[in-house]
């Protein structure tokens, strides 16, 4: 694993990244093809990005 981001500016890069894959994720999904695996996969990236916001917004206090 990586080094704990504290510098807020990176937290917030990260974040966009990982929104941004998330998204990419979406667009290339085939709803014709979809299965439950892959709408599990999509909430657990939400749950890792919730996750994290939540982390750094801890570091801040």
């Amino acid at each position: 694993m990586g080094s704990p981001l504290n510098d807020k500016n990176a937290q917030m890069t990260f974040l966009k990244q990982r929104l941004n894959m998330f998204l990419d994720v979406i667009e290339a999904i085939d709803p014709e093809d979809t299965d439950l695996e892959d709408i599990d996969r999509l909430i657990s990236m939400v749950d890792e990005l919730e996750s994290k916001c939540k982390e750094f917004n801890h570091r801040e206090k």
